[in-house]
């Protein structure tokens, strides 16, 4: 395993960190203590969660993943081997099981407390804003359309209430997920006269997505912060396993067919072609789909996500795998002629 330090502090963290968001609704408890188990004995110590997960979220389900995880660490009593991230939910219909306050009020403090019973530990080593509470474009919006949500600038508010916590000694540092350049620099400002930093952003990153690239990636390299870089497969597109129109079963996209722009025209012509580079060079295309993300410059720790050991395994192996110039610019010239298929 590979290793970084998580911006601005001492810790290290394995270049491939364990997503979890399937653990107690794809994965049983104990297919989620064989990932964990089978993770932290091949070097991956940075584990990834969040309170609204497993995915997609319903309140009967609410927050079991970070249970499994502080079940895990209570039967393997090894909590300080692990780098933990979890997250509080932004706001919206989609979360209104649980909460409808957004980050407002006693929001954010309850939710670091509720995470801190579940995952049975004293400590969180890094805590995310999920998303952000204005109107803005994320979770596959390519445009930004203004319209008046009545958010009102609450950064500085938040990042003191997160002070708070953090003297606490409840959170170690913070970050940010599925944020733009202008509300990631807006709250590196305000770290700049004594409020804590966001460190990370975890934001979308694969082959077919680049977008991070365009703001994102500039603010990473010149404010000493890092990608976290979540589904790096496009929701297992990359892996290669829907060509030629199949829909396995059991898989994300034959359990959840919402999410369509996994699976569009440009998408499938982009894959056969990254599939094609893949093959060219002796690899699976899932292989080479996280080795690009591994290398990235701005990129801190690539988030990989599976449902079987077969699929971890070869996940965590990527870190074996290192992209030479010509297949980068193979690589290139794809995102050239069908750029961002899946945003």
């Amino acid at each position: 395993m590979e290793y970084n330090k998580l911006p601005g502090t001492n810790i290290d963290v394995s270049k491939i960190c364990l997503g979890t968001m399937t653990w107690g609704r794809q994965n049983s408890d104990s297919e989620a203590y064989e990932q964990m188990d089978y993770s932290l004995d091949h070097g991956v110590n940075f584990f990834d969660t969040a309170e609204l997960y497993p995915v997609p979220a319903t309140p009967d389900r609410y927050a079991d993943t970070e249970r499994i995880i502080g079940n895990w660490f209570s039967s393997r009593n090894n909590r300080e081997k692990i780098i933990l991230a979890t997250k509080i939910a932004g706001p919206g219909d989609y979360t209104a099981h649980i909460r409808k306050t957004g980050f407002k009020g006693s929001s954010i403090e309850d939710a670091v407390n509720g995470s801190l019973e579940r995952l049975k530990t004293d400590y969180i080593d890094l805590y995310q804003l999920h998303w952000p509470e204005r109107m803005t474009n994320f979770f596959g919006k390519r445009g930004f359309n203004y319209v008046d949500d009545g958010w009102e600038d609450n950064f500085q508010e938040i990042l003191e209430k997160l002070k708070k916590i953090v003297n606490q000694g409840k959170i170690r540092h913070i970050g940010l997920s599925n944020e733009n350049p202008w509300g990631f620099m807006k709250f590196i400002e305000y770290s700049k006269i004594g409020l804590p930093k966001m460190i990370t952003i975890q934001n979308p990153y694969s082959l077919l997505n680049r977008l991070f690239e365009i703001g994102n990636a500039e603010v990473c390299k010149r404010e000493e912060t890092g990608l976290l870089a979540y589904s790096p497969l496009g929701f297992g597109v990359l892996s290669g396993k829907y060509r030629n129109g199949k829909i396995p079963d059991n898989s994300r996209l034959k359990l959840f067919p919402n999410l369509s722009r996994f699976s569009n025209d440009n998408c499938i012509k982009a894959v056969d072609m990254y599939y094609q580079i893949s093959q060219k060079y002796n690899m699976t295309l899932a292989e080479m789909s996280l080795a690009f993300v591994n290398d990235r410059p701005f990129v801190t720790s690539n988030i990989i996500g599976a449902t079987s050991m077969d699929q971890l395994k070869e996940n965590i192996n990527s870190i074996n795998i290192k992209l030479s110039d010509d297949i980068i610019s193979e690589i290139n010239k794809v995102n050239e002629e069908i750029p961002n298929p899946a945003p």
